[in-house]
C-alpha cells in the first residue's frame, strides 16, 4: 500500500474513522479534505441493491443539476442542415454531419457530448465501435437523440447529466467542483440522489440505497448516512 503524503494524512485526520455523515456535512467536508492545487471535481458514488445483469433492475436516468457541473461541456451536434442554426444558437461547439462523421472515423473525439436526430442515426450508428467505449454514443434514453436539438444542447450546457448503474451495482456521477459553495454541492448531490430514488425498479427487493460516498479528485471518500437524505 502506498504511503500517504503529508497533505493526505491531514485530509484523513479531518474524518472520523467509521463515521457516516449527513449529506450537508459531507458537502462541507469534501472542500476541507481536498488538497489538489486545481479545482477538483466532486463526485458521488451510490451503491444500489440491484442486479444490473437483469434488464428489469437496470437503473439509468437523467438529472439536471441546479447549479451545473462547473465544467465546460464541448457539444457536437450531428444534424441535418435545417437544424444547424438551431444547434448553433443553443451553444453547440461543433455543428454538422458528414464532415464530422468522417473526422470521428479518422480518430477525432475531442468532445464531451454528441447530440443528434433520429433521422440520422443510421449514419451515426456506424460510429458505435469508436464512440461506445468512450461513452459518447448518443442514446434516446439520455435525451441525446431528439428532434428538439436546441433544447438538448441548452440542457447539457446548463448542467444536465445522465447516469447508469455499472456492472457492480454502483452509480458514479460528477456533481460539481470543489470551488462551489457547500450548499450548492449539497443541492446538486440531493438532486441526483432523489432522481435515483424515483427510478427504483419494482423488481429490486430489500435495501435500495446500500451506501453513498462523496469525494473529490484524489480526496478520501466521505460516507453519507443514507437515513439523513430526504426523499429516499
Amino acid at each position: 500500500m502506498a504511503r500517504l503524503t503529508k497533505n493526505q494524512k491531514k485530509a484523513h485526520s479531518k474524518l472520523e474513522a467509521g463515521k457516516a455523515y449527513s449529506l450537508s456535512e459531507a458537502a462541507a467536508l469534501v472542500k476541507e479534505v481536498t488538497t489538489t492545487k486545481f479545482d477538483a471535481s466532486v463526485d458521488i458514488d451510490v451503491r444500489l441493491g440491484v442486479d444490473p445483469r437483469k434488464a428489469n433492475q437496470m437503473v439509468r436516468g437523467i438529472a439536471t443539476l441546479p447549479h451545473g457541473t462547473g465544467k465546460t461541456v464541448r457539444v457536437l451536434a450531428l444534424v441535418t442542415p435545417d437544424k444547424e442554426e438551431e444547434a448553433k444558437a443553443a451553444g453547440a461547439d461543433y455543428v454538422g454531419l458528414d464532415e464530422y462523421i468522417a473526422k470521428i472515423e479518422g480518430g477525432w473525439t475531442d468532445i464531451d457530448i454528441i447530440i443528434t436526430m433520429p433521422s440520422v442515426m443510421a449514419k451515426v450508428g456506424r460510429l458505435g465501435r469508436i464512440l461506445g467505449p468512450r461513452n459518447l454514443m448518443p442514446n434516446p434514453k439520455s435525451g441525446t437523440v431528439t428532434t428538439e436539438v436546441g433544447k438538448a444542447v441548452t440542457d447539457v450546457k446548463g448542467g444536465k447529466i445522465d447516469f447508469k448503474v455499472d456492472k457492480t451495482g454502483i452509480i458514479h456521477a460528477s456533481i460539481g467542483k470543489v470551488s462551489f459553495p457547500a450548499d450548492k454541492i449539497y443541492e446538486n448531490a440531493l438532486e441526483v440522489i432523489q432522481t435515483i430514488s424515483k427510478l427504483k425498479p419494482s423488481a429490486a427487493k430489500g435495501t435500495y440505497f446500500k451506501s453513498i460516498h462523496m469525494s473529490s479528485t484524489m480526496s478520501p471518500g466521505i460516507e453519507v448516512e443514507t437515513k439523513t437524505v430526504a426523499g429516499i
